[in-house]
């Protein structure tokens, strides 16, 4: 059985983001990029997988400039056996994403696809039910467990009335919640592993897909900042200072 992870590249999330002041983008020179905590997730459920004797191959794919390749040897001193590393220096919306990862799996040929839920930069939460529908596969997101065996996987998913079970075929698309597991940590002998591992570099071009991207961004601000509080001094001004602001 083969495992294909989506792997993505985002800005770490002990960073506070910066707006330029131009409002065209945030602020990336200079700081710090980690994977997307979920795709972290995703990866270490995978290598679970393979370590129960279940998966017998995990390969970790990437969609990110060229600078990229360190990120993907992280994925491989986890313990991935391989990564793809797709190259492209344009943003790339959830549709074009999913139809990159078609491509993959075209070619891959995996009996799962494991992604994060969302990425945390644009918190989409589309590229893994957007996949499923192209690859005409059955798809369980949020998954906060994870079950295969027999050509099919159980997945618990939480929801608001509680949790639910969907048992799928494979293959299949599966997205991870953060309650499914903790990812290891990296160790160093693994790093130097991660140095000889096959790492295959294929340009966006060359997979003939249609970006087809319709949504463009046109300005970024910042949230607004917080106003100082009011102090009152009873409960009586307290009502009528939330009164003349109109929020009773």
């Amino acid at each position: 059985m083969k495992i294909l992870v989506g792997y993505k590249r985002v800005v770490d999330y002990n960073v506070r983001i910066q707006v330029k002041p131009d409002g065209s983008g945030v602020v990336t020179d200079g700081v710090k990029l980690s994977a997307n905590p979920f795709d972290e997730i995703a990866l270490e459920e995978a290598l679970r997988l393979r370590d129960k004797g279940i998966a017998t191959e995990v390969v970790v794919a990437t969609i990110a400039p060229a600078d990229a390749q360190a990120h993907l040897r992280n994925g491989l001193a986890m313990g991935a056996n391989r990564a793809v590393h797709v190259v492209s220096d344009q943003p790339i919306q959830p549709l074009t994403a999913a139809r990159a990862l078609l491509k993959l799996i075209e070619k891959e040929q995996p009996d799962i696809v494991i992604l994060g839920k969302q990425a945390i930069d644009d918190d989409a939460n589309q590229t893994g039910q957007m996949l499923a529908t192209l690859w005409g596969r059955p798809q369980a997101t949020f998954a906060s467990k994870l079950e295969v065996e027999g050509g099919k996987a159980t997945v618990t998913r939480e929801v608001d009335a509680g949790l639910e079970t969907l048992e799928i075929d494979l293959p299949a698309v599966v997205t991870t919640d953060l309650r499914l597991n903790e990812p290891r940590f990296i160790k160093l002998p693994d790093i130097m592993k991660a140095k000889s591992k096959p790492l295959e570099t294929i340009a966006f071009a060359d997979l003939g897909v249609d970006t087809g991207d319709t949504l463009k961004t046109t300005h970024y601000a910042p949230p607004p900042k917080r106003s100082k509080g009011v102090m009152v001094k009873d409960a009586a001004e307290l009502v009528a200072a939330l009164k003349a602001k109109g929020l009773l």
